[in-house]
């Protein structure tokens, strides 16, 4: 199984970023945590993370030709903004799981709208990091069941 971790703005900057709503760990610990959860799992994990975009859409349609059997996306900032990230993963048609580390539902009103997620078929928020391994242990049991 070959997983796709798309982070979108500023994810690059955690353990920078108000460390109060997002924790302490880096970018390079999230990645290695991913890594060594998806290896004791026996997934492939690839990771991207761009503050563009478009360059998130190119990704995602990429997904498509590369065969990643799911996507994990914390879409940053672009959850509440972009209708792109939406048609992108929707004209895949990869199971895709949205992950927000704090609990957007507990934060400002523009937060409280995701497009993104009228495509994804799994949403976790508030788990702090450990919600990547949720959606990819929730992405890993549904496609194992098709």
């Amino acid at each position: 199984m070959k997983i796709l971790v798309i982070n979108g703005p500023n994810l690059n900057m955690l353990g920078i970023r108000e460390p109060d709503k997002y924790g302490s760990e880096t970018y390079e610990d999230l990645l290695a945590k991913i890594g060594s959860h998806c290896q004791t799992r026996g997934i492939e994990a690839e990771f991207y993370q761009s503050n563009h975009e478009g360059a998130l859409v190119d990704r995602i349609q990429q997904a498509y030709f590369d065969k990643v059997d799911g996507i994990v996306i914390n879409p940053g900032a672009y959850t509440h903004t972009s209708i792109a990230l939406l048609d992108a993963v929707k004209s895949v048609m990869i199971p895709t799981a949205e992950v927000h580390i704090s609990n957007v539902a507990e934060r400002e009103d523009f937060r409280q709208v995701s497009y993104i997620r009228a495509a994804c078929c799994f949403t976790v928020m508030g788990h702090g990091t450990d919600g990547y391994l949720e959606a990819i242990d929730y992405l890993q049991e549904t496609i194992g069941e098709k």
